[in-house]
């Protein structure tokens, strides 16, 4: 038997990187998948192509996290397509670095609307679905408690997420539901590609880690797969880092 079988998870921000590998190891061990997305339909329709056919069983839905009307609706459809609801996986995010002088009003809300009131709304939407030994599985980074420079709003949003875990795990504990927050370390995805850092930074960052390399989306999907699992019964309101040891 899969880790998973007989289970339904919505994964947000499912379109590629970490939410895309979440999907597929989510597909892999049994579990159907919903990979919701903001815009990129087209990649998001491929892997969930790709995940049917390996004989798994995932669909689409287009929502907007920030927004508490598409939130509903992503949860509705889910019931329509599957007819029940086990596993949250809240992945989706924003991302800007940025020096302090160059923070705006406008880009502050567009982060902290994404990662911090989309992750409270799907929430929301997850405590009135979940069944016991339900699971919410949050996306935090290591610069949540580390941060570095031009980090300030993502990492000040991130915090908020781990506080969001803490205080969900203990008001949604009586329904036995688990919320848990994963915090990756530096992970190659097309996110962060499309940063265009400076060569120098990816060295830094992997002679920082005790492992030495950086992290792959893989990495995270697995300890994700954990977290959804009654393997983790007994795991809720915790920070997993998952980051080759770089603090």
């Amino acid at each position: 038997m899969k880790k998973l079988d007989n289970k339904v998870a919505i994964i947000t921000g499912a379109s590629k990187g970490i939410g895309a590998a979440t999907a597929r190891a989510f597909a892999k061990e049994g579990a159907a998948v919903i990979l919701n997305y903001a815009s990129d339909q087209t990649s998001a329709e491929k892997i969930a192509a790709e995940i049917t056919a390996q004989g798994g069983q995932a669909r689409t839905v287009k929502a907007d996290v920030s927004k508490a009307g598409d939130v509903e609706r992503l949860f509705t459809e889910t019931l329509r397509l599957f007819g029940k609801i086990d596993i949250v996986v809240n992945n989706a995010g924003i991302y800007r670095f940025a020096p302090l002088e160059a923070v705006t009003e406008a880009d502050f809300h567009r982060q902290f609307d994404t990662n911090v009131l989309g992750t409270i709304l799907t929430i929301q939407q997850a405590a009135k679905h979940l069944p016991e030994g339900g699971s919410i599985i949050n996306t935090s980074t290591i610069a949540s408690t580390n941060p570095v420079a031009y980090s300030l709003v993502y990492a000040a949003s991130k915090s908020a997420v781990d506080t969001v875990t803490k205080a969900m795990a203990k008001e949604l504990g009586p329904k036995k539901i688990r919320v848990n927050t994963i915090a990756p370390g530096a992970t190659i995805t097309e996110g962060i590609a499309a940063l265009d850092l400076p060569e120098e930074f990816g060295q830094q960052m992997i002679a920082g880690t005790p492992l030495g390399r950086l992290g792959q989306p893989e990495d995270i999907a697995k300890v994700a797969v954990f977290l959804a699992s009654d393997d983790a019964a007994w795991v809720t309101g915790e920070r997993l880092t998952v980051s080759g040891g770089y603090k």
